[in-house]
């Protein structure tokens, strides 16, 4: 049996790989973003040396278009261009990993990131994880990590294609028989050797890592060792599994361009709650709460409270008294996240609330001009304000709709009580 010698790649896909390998990104100025490649990649903003944000993208320049508030601070967007976008992915996380960008750790803390977790076993499995210390309820897992990766969809993606080229184990026991997973070529069955099922988790996490061009040439020099032995039963198994791994890493498309703007909030704030005041000089106060749920709004949960406030018109007080009374329902869910209207008073206020009911809920208050627009925000965990308009666009809508809904229901109500009045 002949073993033909596959075609691992290309001298200019080798010499794009080299470039990934030093991170050494090309360079668009800001009124040159219609230049950008149409291609997979990631892209760079910077303030000077400072990494702000990091992305991927299907579209290189469609993606970057969309930010056009963080085109703003940046005279230069730097971008990698990838040749697919699996390999998009996993150099975003390993560019993330490297640069910690202010913006990417903004919007997400090390428990909203994804992991692949690899269990330290005889025959290893692989996890997705938020977490770095994986546990069950009757042991704690040795695990090694690969990441943090941002989208998740994509990961699952990306490990469902690379499980085709190299089938792993997620279950904790293997029945003695060929599982459904063994059919789809997906797992080693219930009796693989160990040292050889150990390897492929080394190649795939190699991948993981962004080292697929290792891997390739390491395959291929296993693969001619064995024909030269006349093993060539390995050897065409060695063969297929290059080209396969090519053909994966070449084509999956793992990458949704039109969900790259879609709000999708950490996992900490899959429950965000709003609240503002409404009155005219303290008469018919009311005060509202509104709910969004993995970044929907909620109408279900919405609350209206009619103040009880009967002093001078103090807004402050009214915001803690509406507070008050919702985290006495201790049947209501504990939101991730308290957004209020106002400024540093109004955040303030609330993490006292939150403080006295032993919450460690994060609180952020929204800072309006005098147009009533959202310029600036107040966060718990931070001394400064920060300017909505350097917030990754994802978090900046977010934050203004529920805001804008708040503001609305709680004005609403206000009406409702006022015409009552009236008639």
């Amino acid at each position: 049996m002949k073993i033909s010698q596959p075609r691992i790649s290309s001298s200019g896909r080798l010499r794009r790989l080299r470039v990934l390998e030093k991170n050494a990104p090309e360079v668009v100025l800001r009124g040159q973003v219609s230049r950008l490649p149409k291609g997979p990649g990631v892209y760079i903003f910077k303030k000077g040396k400072e990494v702000l944000y990091i992305g991927k993208a299907a579209n290189l320049r469609e993606r970057v278009k969309q930010h056009r508030e963080r085109l703003k601070q940046t005279k230069k967007v730097s971008y990698l261009e990838t040749g697919s976008e699996i390999e998009a992915l996993l150099l975003e996380a390993k560019l993330i990993k490297k640069h910690k960008p202010k913006y990417n750790i903004l919007w997400r803390d090390d428990k909203n990131y994804f992991y692949v977790a690899v269990t330290k076993e005889k025959l290893p499995r692989m996890l997705i994880t938020h977490q770095t210390k994986l546990k069950t309820t009757n042991y704690k897992l040795k695990t090694n990590y690969v990441g943090p990766f941002v989208d998740g969809r994509a990961l699952k993606q990306t490990l469902k294609y690379l499980r085709k080229v190299f089938p792993y184990y997620m279950a904790r026991k293997h029945p003695a028989t060929k599982c459904p997973w063994c059919h789809l070529n997906l797992c080693p069955g219930p009796n693989p050797d160990p040292k050889s099922y150990q390897a492929n988790i080394k190649n795939l996490i190699k991948v993981l890592k962004g080292q697929r061009r290792t891997v390739l040439l390491r395959l291929e020099k296993e693969m001619l060792k064995a024909g030269k032995k006349h093993d060539f039963e390995k050897a065409a198994l060695l063969r297929d599994r290059i080209v396969s791994l090519e053909k994966v890493m070449s084509n999956a498309k793992v990458l949704d361009q039109a969900a790259a703007a879609a709000a999708t909030p950490p996992r900490k704030w899959r429950r965000i709650e709003g609240y503002d005041v409404s009155n005219i000089q303290g008469k018919f106060a009311t005060g509202a709460m509104v709910v969004f749920t993995e970044g929907r709004s909620d109408k279900q949960e919405y609350r209206k409270f009619k103040i009880r406030w009967h002093k001078k018109p103090n807004d402050i007080a009214m915001l803690k008294e509406v507070l008050t009374r919702r985290f006495r329902h201790k049947e209501w869910p504990l939101p991730g996240l308290i957004v209020v209207d106002g400024g540093k008073a109004q955040l303030n206020a609330a993490l006292l609330t939150t403080k006295n009911y032993k919450l460690k809920t994060n609180v952020i208050a929204l800072t309006k001009d005098s147009r009533h627009k959202g310029v600036k925000i107040y966060e718990s965990n931070k001394k400064e304000p920060i300017k909505l308009s350097e917030l990754v666009p994802e978090l900046r809508n977010l934050l203004l709709r529920v805001d804008a809904e708040a503001h609305r229901f709680a004005i609403g109500y206000y009406r409702k009580l006022h015409r009552k009045t009236i008639h």
